[in-house]
C-alpha cells in the first residue's frame, strides 16, 4: 500500500480501465443535468424473455440522442441495466445479453442443475455461473453510470434496494423466480433475497426518490388474461397432457407453473403499476410483447425488434411534441412540476457551460516528467493567486465575518466570483 508504484505498470493498469476510448463530454453532461434538476433515470421492469424489448428501447433513446443518467431494474431489467452502466455501448450490451440467452437456451445445462426439489427445482450452480462470467467481481459503486437494483427479502418481508456490494450477486438474486432458484443468501446480512419483481416490479418511485426528474419507464411484465377453462375442485396433469397431445380434444386453457409464477411476481405491485401507469413525474413505455413468454429466450432478434419499433414510434411522438427537445436540453426540467428545490441561475449557467465544453487533451503523453509537474504547479498557483485576489473584493472595506455563517457566505461569494472568471475565461479561448 506505501510502496512506490512502478509508472509503467500504473499506466498499463489505466488504460486497461479506461480501454474503450470513453469521450468526457457525456460525463460533464450528466453532472450538468444532476446539478440542475433535469436528470434522465430509466427504468426496467421484470418478465423474463420479454425484457429483451429493453435492448431495442435503449437502441432508440441512443439513436434519438436521449441521455441516461441513472439506472434502475428489476429481475430481467436489473440484467439488462447492470449491462448497460458497466459498458454503455450497444454493441456490448447486446453482445453480453444475447450470450446469456443463448445460455438460458440449453437443455444440458438446465438438467445438469436440476436437484431434488426441497427448496427450488434447480440448485442454481449453472446460474450463479452465467451471471459472475459476465460481470466478474465487479462492485455496483464501480460502474459508470448510477445503477440500482429491487429484490425481495423474505426475512424481513421488505424491499430491498441495492446501490453498493457485489454486482453479479444483487443481479441474480433479483432475478431468482420462487421455485425455480433457491434465494440468494446477501453476504453482508445473510438475509435471503428472491425476485424483486414480487414487491416492485417497475421501480419508477425508487429511481424518482434517487432525484431522477424525468423518469422512463418500461414495462415488460405479462399482460392480465383471465380466461380460464374451469376444470373443477382437483386438476390431472395427465389430463392436461391428454389434451395437449390429442388433435381431436376439445382445447383448454389452464395456466402452466411457469405461468402461475409470472403472475404471482405481479399480483402485489399490480396497484403500484396503475398509479404509475397514471403519474405526472413518469413516461410510461410498453411494448407489444404480449404473444411471447417468460421463457423465449430463443427469440432474441425478434423480441429486441419489437422493443425497437416501439422506441421509435414513441420518441416520435415526443419529437412532434417537443417533449425531446425538453428532455435533452440541460436547465430545462421536462415537467416543472417535478422541480421540489430553487436552482441557483448561476449554477444552471455554469452547468451549460461545463456541458458544452470539448474535451480537452493536454498531452501529457508527449511531455517529460518533469514538465508534467510544473504545468499543474502552474495552473495549481494561478487558481490560488486568483482565489486571493478574488477574496480581497468579497466583503466590503473594513468588514470582517462576524460568525461561521458570515464566513460560508464570503467563501460562497468567492467561489460564485471564481467559476465566474473561470467561465470567462473559457469563453475568450
Amino acid at each position: 500500500m506505501f510502496r512506490r508504484k512502478n509508472p509503467a505498470k500504473e499506466r498499463e493498469t489505466y488504460d486497461k480501465l479506461f480501454a474503450g476510448n470513453r469521450k468526457q463530454a457525456p460525463d460533464f453532461a450528466r453532472l450538468a443535468r444532476f446539478l440542475t434538476g433535469t436528470s434522465v433515470g430509466l427504468v426496467l421492469g421484470g418478465g423474463g424473455a420479454r425484457g429483451i424489448a429493453q435492448i431495442g428501447i435503449i437502441k432508440a433513446l441512443h439513436e434519438y440522442k436521449i441521455p441516461i443518467d441513472m439506472v434502475g431494474g428489476t429481475s430481467m431489467g436489473a440484467f439488462v441495466g447492470a449491462n448497460y452502466c458497466r459498458n454503455p455501448t450497444m454493441e456490448s450490451v447486446e453482445i453480453h445479453v444475447k450470450r446469456f440467452c443463448d445460455s438460458m437456451g440449453s437443455l444440458w445445462d438446465k438438467i445438469m442443475d436440476l436437484t431434488y426439489p426441497y427448496t427450488s427445482m434447480f440448485s442454481g450452480r449453472s446460474f450463479n455461473r452465467i451471471i459472475r462470467d459476465c460481470f466478474q467481481d465487479r462492485q455496483i459503486e464501480d460502474l459508470w453510470i448510477p445503477y440500482f437494483s429491487i429484490t425481495t427479502d423474505i426475512n424481513d418481508s421488505k424491499m430491498r434496494i441495492h446501490t453498493t456490494g457485489s454486482l453479479w450477486r444483487y443481479v441474480r438474486a433479483s432475478m431468482s423466480l420462487s421455485g425455480y432458484l433457491p434465494p440468494l443468501c446477501d453476504p453482508k446480512d445473510e438475509h435471503l433475497l428472491l425476485d424483486g419483481g414480487y414487491v416492485n416490479n417497475l421501480p419508477a418511485d425508487v429511481m424518482k426518490s434517487m432525484g431522477a426528474h424525468t423518469i422512463i419507464a418500461v414495462d415488460v411484465g405479462g399482460e392480465e388474461d383471465s380466461n380460464f377453462t374451469h376444470y373443477g375442485d382437483d386438476l390431472s396433469g395427465w389430463w392436461m397432457l391428454w389434451k395437449k397431445w390429442n388433435p381431436w380434444a376439445t382445447p383448454v386453457r389452464v395456466p402452466a407453473l411457469t405461468e402461475i409464477q409470472s403472475r404471482l411476481a405481479y399480483i402485489s405491485c399490480c396497484k403500484q403499476m396503475e398509479e404509475i401507469k397514471c403519474s405526472d413525474y413518469c413516461l410510461y413505455i410498453r411494448p407489444a410483447i404480449g404473444v411471447f413468454r417468460t421463457l423465449d429466450f430463443h427469440k432474441y432478434e425478434a423480441i429486441k425488434a419489437v422493443g425497437y419499433d416501439k422506441g421509435k414510434t414513441v420518441f416520435d411522438g415526443w419529437k412532434e411534441s417537443g417533449l425531446l427537445e425538453r428532455i435533452t436540453k440541460v436547465g430545462v426540467p421536462c415537467r416543472q412540476q417535478q422541480v421540489k428545490h430553487h436552482v441557483d441561475p448561476r449554477l444552471s449557467e455554469l452547468a451549460v457551460v461545463v456541458s458544452n465544453l470539448a474535451p480537452t487533451s493536454y498531452g501529457t503523453s508527449d511531455l517529460d516528467e518533469g514538465e508534467t509537474d510544473g504545468v499543474i504547479e502552474s495552473s495549481s498557483e494561478t487558481f490560488l493567486d486568483s482565489s486571493k485576489k478574488d477574496s480581497c473584493h468579497s466583503l466590503e472595506d473594513g468588514d470582517t465575518p462576524e460568525s461561521e455563517s458570515d464566513t460560508f457566505v464570503a467563501d460562497g461569494v468567492r467561489l460564485r466570483q471564481v467559476s465566474r472568471q473561470s467561465i470567462q475565461d473559457t469563453e475568450d479561448e
